[in-house]
C-alpha cells in the first residue's frame, strides 16, 4: 500500500468562523471533505465518471475526530490525507489539519463505495490500484 501523503491548502474565511473568529467545529469536517475530493481527483479518478461508468459513489461510514487547537479567521490550513487501510469495500484515511507546524485536528475517516440503491459495492481493482492497493 502506498504511504504517499496528499496535501490540500485552504484559507479560513469569515463564513467558516463563529462570532469570535474561531472556526466552527463542523467546518473541520467540510475542510477534510474537500481534501478527500482533491485526493481522489489527484489520483485521476473522476467521481462523475465513477458514478456514470461504475454506478458507484463514495459515502462516509465512520469518522473519529480529535479537535486539538482552534483555527482562526484568515489562517492558511494544510490538510494532509493518507491511506491507513484499503480493502475491497472500505477505505480508511488519516486526515490531519495543520496551521503552519501546529496540528489542529486529526481524524480517521472510513468511506465505502455504494450503488444507486444504497448497497455496499466492491471497489474495482483498477480504482484500488490507483489508491495504493
Amino acid at each position: 500500500m502506498s504511504l504517499e501523503e496528499h496535501q490540500f491548502s485552504c484559507r479560513v474565511y469569515h463564513e467558516d468562523t463563529d462570532f469570535g473568529g474561531i472556526v466552527y467545529y463542523a467546518n473541520y469536517l467540510k475542510f477534510i471533505e474537500r481534501a478527500r475530493s482533491e485526493w481522489i481527483r489527484s489520483l485521476g479518478i473522476d467521481q462523475l465518471t465513477l458514478k456514470d461508468d461504475y454506478g458507484m459513489i463514495f459515502v462516509v461510514s465512520r469518522v473519529e475526530a480529535d479537535f486539538l487547537l482552534s483555527a482562526k479567521y484568515d489562517d492558511i490550513l494544510s490538510i494532509r490525507t493518507r491511506v491507513q487501510k484499503l480493502t475491497p469495500i472500505r477505505i480508511a484515511l488519516n486526515q490531519e489539519i495543520f496551521c503552519q507546524t501546529k496540528l489542529l485536528f486529526r481524524s480517521v475517516v472510513s468511506i465505502v463505495p455504494i450503488g444507486s440503491k444504497g448497497s455496499v459495492l466492491r471497489l474495482p481493482e483498477d480504482i484500488r490500484k490507483l489508491m495504493g492497493g
